[in-house]
């Protein structure tokens, strides 16, 4: 199966066995359901024991296999969809016009009926021809652009609009709000849910009632939260979409007109009519007739207009209409969820688009599939938990071992047998764990919320206490959004003229540079309002010309139809003639990195206009009109950190029609006008977050669309490269008839001189010596990148081990450097302002976006304040969160631990805790500390190391084991010392604070418990019934003050502060609830109230003992608290250990660092390599996880392979 939107690469068939099928259903009634469970939780296992293996052919029910590193399996039943319904199809005649299209290789004659499989919510039907399930939903790729103006440009007849409709399904991106009963069901048959029902029902069985429904109200309220959290998200998307399913649409029918009807019934192929206002599009298609003017905020996050021209009618060699529009197909299709500002059709009648994709499909269906099936998070806290839980239960079998021996050899009954042994399982797993876990993520987004900062995906907060590299987007994340026009620079024969600059208020002299600033744009009026890209308001509006309303256009006929009309204003000063029309356009897109017009001067000749990145601009320029210090002057400016603009033209023979003129003719020959500079300057918060991250050792790395100079002028002033490190420039190319790539390396160094308008930074190639190791930075372009990666892939790695300004990125290049970060284990954020990131913001640990647009809906966190501010409180709160993580995991450990040997030493004596006993250990102590450790801020510097990212990490391992031995020791000493006073007796429970026991001095409030305890009922006999049928015991005194007191012990120890959360005393309700506690369990220990003592199946003690109990408490606390500050927090003794036993981080970029340090070799300076084969694309030499993003439209495939 390809990885198109979908996680799932590999399918297999099963067919339903009629044996198996009938001994499973035995199995779930004698299991009492538990089989049906175990198959809910292992869908797989569900299919391996009612199904037999056979091929997709014969399937009924087919096995889905994740290929990444989780193997998710998912469990899919195959349907058929019967087309009998269709009275006037001929079983014998093709179904559909076009014997070639796929509808008609996967219906099954005679029996009209279609297989399929439906994959979050994608549709896939059997191709009878290549034996495969293939995508339906969507236009066939195969057609070229002819055929498809021949065979949909006139719609679809009704018959075959109305197979498409059945085999496609209806255009809907449905969303239903899930039942509460649904939620509810699924939450609890988590199986942590499940545990804990087993674990109530064995607490009622021995009459714990208290804590039974304290865990039942607990746990209600968590499900509660939970359903009514998951409704509430529920609802939210099912709003987003709703409106989508019953757009009021017209269509064109062949041999029957336009007809109106719901955008639910669109089918691929149908033609659309767009005319009138403002309109949303409820499918994609492909503008086929007209312009069409769109808001692609829900898209890009960037709500400015953009120009959609039509698919031209040529074949372009027979290509597929896509790779015949490669330099950029996006131009022609009109994206689902976006708003058509503005339609014009050609003549009088309404701009046309052929339905391409519809439902879950198109781009906003795939936006909703990134939010209902996020990508799987592998963090090793999750993998280690789940080896954490197990350990435990591991744990509790001993436990349940020894309980079963000792009580059987005491002649228990079975069923007292098995209460006590399973009571091992629930005191070592604690329950309380996920809760705890969860109430410590619930407070950092509420931390992050406050900040501005929101998250909709929770279990991302602990990953970002382990991000060690950030990549930036330049413009509007590190720069300012808005540029400002520095000057034009006009070329002039083999020389470029003075800077003419804007600042002056004399307007710009009429010329082709002039026309190409008011005219090379894709800029509308809307609303009275000029809209569009800011670096083209910005450049028109310097020019002081005017844009026509539309409306006033007087209905005109032709070429001008379509046209933009542009006029001078007030203050444009004298220009000679009356407007300009921009007759048609080829808008500018981040992968052709380029846009051109044709523009009619009113009374003059007609030009093509075109702007973009100077060194693409001056490709299509003839070579005598650029001036030989193009890159000099090039690079004059964009040292300096300008944004640099080409400009060029070339005017076209009178009458010589513009709409059938292809682009490659009309981008040719052009002469070169010079550049336009633009200041974009840095934000203010830029330099301070990059220092800080830099100071934290944390890698900053710019993923920019701009200019490789300017990018690295900007990564010199922000930051990212520090003074005195050595810049070096990655060159890699292909050359046509070629079949080898190369790779040149360049130093550039940077000096200072001076230049007509101050300082210059000037970069030129420097020695090939002087290059230290982690000194310097390697810098390439999106094209070097895509060769390098395609032909190059062993030096891949290497360049990126040191690379920090990759420049000229397409989206689909950002979000293919974030998954080689992420390869070489790297843990990758990714902050952007939506516009061109939304592939990479998905693929990152955590995607940061700055853009409130519908686009960023599916980025894990969105910051309403546009600053990279946000990016180290997101470490920081990540940081802390994971060692609150680690704090709640330890703690809840030795809690259980404590508990666990206290059990296991009384049941040596056949004896236990109480109700009481467990239910004050376990609510007012565990669950109040679970609830407010948590509540610890962060830290408010980032120091220059990270939290551990493993539970199984030797620090936390030896921490965990140092205080069960020191919790064995004391629960030991207590027991075993108890026995030897000379007041102990097993048989009188009153011995100790007895009148007669004169070795003890007797304890306050004494006397007043034997006389209670001996006048109560019929007498003293009545008093040893009741003591005989307790659990009053000196070891159970003594066992559970000493535990009880260690929980709090151990939590001071555990409740972490620098260097990634606040101190423990500014949690002030930890604090307090941990004084309330330990004052409370001072008071069990040393006040003798007879019905407290009663109720708490404690006995008297004299006073010295229990000196000694604290006594050794302290001594406990002492140890714990040196090993854990002197031993487990010894940053330094921890590096010595390291260093002495060899050990070496076993992450792939620090291995790569070490092995290149060892190579005198590397960098290569100064040459050029060549590599030894064939450039291969980029899909076919890799192959990684592929998940729902915007950028699966650009490399399409349907169907889903064995």
């Amino acid at each position: 199966m390809p990885p198109d939107s979908l996680a799932y690469k590999e399918i297999f068939g099963y067919k339903t066995h009629g044996f198996r099928r009938a001994a499973c259903v035995a199995g779930h009634i004698l299991s009492c359901g538990v089989l049906l469970l175990v198959f809910y939780w292992k869908p797989a296992w569900d299919v391996w024991a009612n199904c037999v293996p056979c091929d997709l052919e014969e399937a009924d029910v087919v096995l889905l296999r994740t290929t990444d590193e989780f193997h998710i399996y998912s469990r899919k039943k195959v349907t058929w969809i019967s087309l009998s319904s269709l009275n006037d199809t001929s079983p014998d005649s093709p179904v559909v016009a076009d014997e070639s299209s796929l509808l008609n290789k996967v219906i099954r004659k005679p029996e009209m009926k279609v297989r399929c499989i439906q994959v979050q919510k994608i549709r896939y039907a059997w191709d009878l021809s290549a034996n495969r399930f293939q995508k339906v939903g969507v236009l066939e790729e195969s057609h070229t652009c002819a055929e498809i103006h021949a065979k949909f440009g006139s719609g679809l007849p009704h018959k075959e609009q109305d197979v498409r409709k059945l085999i496609c399904g209806p255009n809907t991106i449905d969303v239903e709000i899930t039942p509460v009963w649904k939620l509810l069901i699924k939450e609890v048959l988590n199986p942590f849910y499940i545990f804990q029902l087993f674990s109530i029902c064995l607490w009622l069985a021995e009459d714990y009632v208290e804590y039974s429904v304290a865990i039942v109200l607990m746990s209600v309220l968590s499900v509660a939260l939970t359903v009514y959290d998951l409704r509430k998200q529920s609802v939210k998307l099912h709003r987003l979409v709703e409106s989508h399913n019953s757009v009021p649409v017209k269509v064109y029918r062949r041999q029957a007109g336009v007809q109106e009807m719901e955008s639910r019934h669109l089918v691929p192929g149908d033609l659309l009519a767009l005319a009138g206002g403002r309109a949303m599009l409820p499918c994609d298609a492909i503008l086929v007739s007209g312009v069409c003017i769109v808001n692609e905020g829900m898209l890009t996050g960037e709500s400015i207009p953009v120009t959609k021209t039509c698919l031209p009618r040529d074949d372009n060699g027979q290509l597929p209409w896509r790779s015949s529009c490669a330099d950029d197909y996006r131009r022609h299709v009109l994206f689902c969820g976006t708003e058509v500002v503005q339609a014009k059709g050609d003549s009088k009648e309404a701009a046309k688009a052929v339905v391409l994709r519809t439902g879950f499909n198109t781009a906003k269906g795939e936006l909703v599939r990134s939010i209902l099936y996020p990508k799987p998070m592998n963090f090793r806290l999750y993998r280690d938990a789940v080896r954490f839980l197990l350990c435990l239960i591991g744990v509790a079998a001993i436990g349940m071992i020894y309980a079963v021996c000792v009580f059987t050899l005491s002649g228990e009954e079975a069923g007292e047998v098995v209460k006590k042994a399973l009571d091992t399982i629930t005191i070592a797993v604690p329950p309380a764990l996920p809760a705890a876990l969860t109430t410590g993520i619930i407070y950092t987004q509420r931390r992050l919320k406050r900040k501005k900062i929101f998250c909709i995906s929770p279990q991302r907060i602990n990953v970002c206490g382990q991000l060690n590299l950030i990549c930036f987007d330049k413009t509007g994340t590190l720069t300012e959004d808005g540029l400002d026009l520095w000057g034009l620079v006009l070329a002039k024969g083999k020389s470029f003229q003075n800077v003419s600059s804007f600042s002056s208020k004399s307007p710009l002299p009429w010329g082709p540079a002039c026309g190409a600033m008011v005219s090379c744009h894709s800029l509308v009026l809307l609303d009275g309002k000029i809209q569009g890209d800011p670096l083209d308001l910005k450049m028109f509006e310097a020019t002081h010309w005017e844009i026509e309303d539309p409306k006033d256009d007087g209905g005109k006929d032709g070429e001008l139809a379509h046209a933009v009309i542009v006029r001078p204003g007030p203050k444009a000063g004298h220009v000679p003639t009356g407007g300009v029309a921009i007759l048609r356009q080829f808008p500018f897109s981040s992968a052709l990195q380029r846009m051109s017009v044709v523009a009619q001067e009113f009374g003059g000749g007609r030009h093509v206009f075109m702007k973009g990145a100077p060194e693409t601009v001056a490709r299509f320029c003839h070579p005598d009109s650029v001036p030989p210090s193009f890159p000099s002057e090039l690079q004059l400016y964009t040292c300096r950190g300008f944004r640099v603009i080409g400009l060029a033209h070339k005017t076209l023979p009178a009458g010589m029609p513009a709409a059938p003129l292809p682009r490659e003719e009309v981008e040719s020959n052009l002469t070169f006008l010079g550049f336009l500079v633009m200041e974009n300057r840095l934000k203010r918060d830029t330099r301070p977050v990059l220092e800080e991250l830099t100071a934290a050792r944390i890698r900053s790395v710019m993923v920019t669309g701009d200019n490789i100079q300017t990018a690295i002028t900007v990564a010199r002033d922000a930051g990212m490269i520090l003074p005195g490190s050595k810049v070096i420039l990655v060159e890699a190319s292909t050359q046509v008839g070629h079949p080898l790539a190369s790779v040149t390396w360049k130093l550039l160094e940077e000096r200072k001189g001076h230049s007509h308008n101050g300082p210059k930074a000037g970069l030129e190639g420097g020695p090939l010596s002087g290059v230290g190791s982690g000194h310097y930075h390697f810098c390439m372009s999106g094209s070097s990148y895509e060769v390098v990666t395609q032909s190059f892939g062993h030096l891949l790695p290497k360049l990126l081990l040191n690379g920090t300004v990759f420049a000229r990125m397409s989206p689909a290049q950002k979000a293919s450097l974030v998954q080689e970060f992420q390869k070489m284990d790297y843990f990758v954020g990714m902050c952007g302002d939506g516009a061109n990131d939304c592939g990479a913001l998905k693929m990152a640990h955590a995607g940061i976006s700055l853009s409130e647009q519908e686009a960023s809906v599916a980025s894990p966190f969105t910051s309403k304040t546009p600053s990279v501010e946000c990016v180290p409180e997101l470490i920081r709160q990540g940081r802390a969160a994971l060692v609150t993580s680690f704090c709640m995991f330890k703690y809840m450990a030795l809690y259980s631990m404590i508990q666990y040997l206290g059990i296991l030493l009384l049941y040596w004596q056949l004896n236990t805790f109480g109700n009481y006993q467990f239910l004050f250990q376990d609510l007012a102590i565990t669950t109040l500390i679970g609830m407010t450790m948590s509540l610890n801020g962060a830290y408010p510097k980032l120091v220059p190391y990270r939290p551990a990212t493993r539970l199984t990490s030797p620090p936390l391992l030896l921490s965990v084991v140092l205080n069960i031995l020191f919790t064995l020791a004391v629960q030991l000493c207590g027991f075993a010392l108890v026995q030897q006073q000379p007041w102990y007796s097993r048989a009188n429970m009153l011995s100790a604070c007895s009148p007669g026991n004169t070795s003890q001095v007797p304890s306050p409030g004494s006397a007043s418990l034997s006389q209670g305890l001996s006048s109560t009922g019929n007498g003293t006999d009545t008093g040893r019934e009741e003591e005989e049928s307790s659990y009053r015991s000196y070891e159970n005194t003594t066992v559970w003050l000493l535990s009880t007191i260690n929980c709090l012990l151990v939590a001071v120890v555990f409740s972490k502060g620098k260097p990634f959360r606040q101190p423990m005393y500014k949690n002030y309700v930890f604090v307090l609830v941990l004084a309330l506690q330990l004052g409370v369990c001072l008071f069990f220990l040393f006040a003798s109230l007879d019905g407290l003592y009663a109720r708490m199946e404690l006995v008297c003690t004299p006073l010295a003992w229990r000196i000694s109990l604290l006594g050794m408490l302290l001594v406990t606390f002492g140890a714990s608290f040196i090993a854990e500050e002197a031993v487990i927090e010894n940053r330094a003794l921890w590096r010595l250990l390291k260093r002495s036993v060899g050990y070496q981080s076993a992450s792939s970029y620090q291995r790569l660092r070490r092995a290149l340090e060892k190579d005198s070799a590397w960098p290569p300076l100064g040459k050029t390599d060549f590599s030894e084969s064939v450039a291969l694309p980029l899909g076919a030499c890799r192959e990684a996880y592929s998940n729902p993003v915007f950028e699966s439209h650009e490399e399409p495939r349907s169907g889903l392979h064995p």
